[in-house]
């Protein structure tokens, strides 16, 4: 266990920043898989599924949750399967 004033202090943001990062993957994975259903002919708004995908992917870019190259990748295959 930490004993210094600053590593406690570090615990307690690597315990809130890790609750974040899991709802923000969470929340981006739940669409992503919601938006590739509707592509392989689910039920459900196709376009408005992928773009609700792509926002929540950008924005886990961009808060650092996911590496940007990452999120290019995974837009781009979820993209290039909707226009199939």
């Amino acid at each position: 266990m930490a004993n210094h004033k600053q590593a406690l202090k570090r615990v307690r943001q690597r315990d809130r920043h890790r609750a974040r990062n899991r709802i923000i993957i969470g929340r981006m994975r739940t669409a992503l898989k919601e938006a590739r259903t509707a592509i392989d002919g689910g039920e459900g708004d196709k376009q408005a599924l992928v773009t609700r995908a792509v926002s929540l992917v950008d924005k886990a870019v961009g808060k650092g949750v996911v590496k940007r190259k990452t999120g290019s990748r995974t837009i781009s295959r979820l993209m290039s399967a909707a226009a199939k």
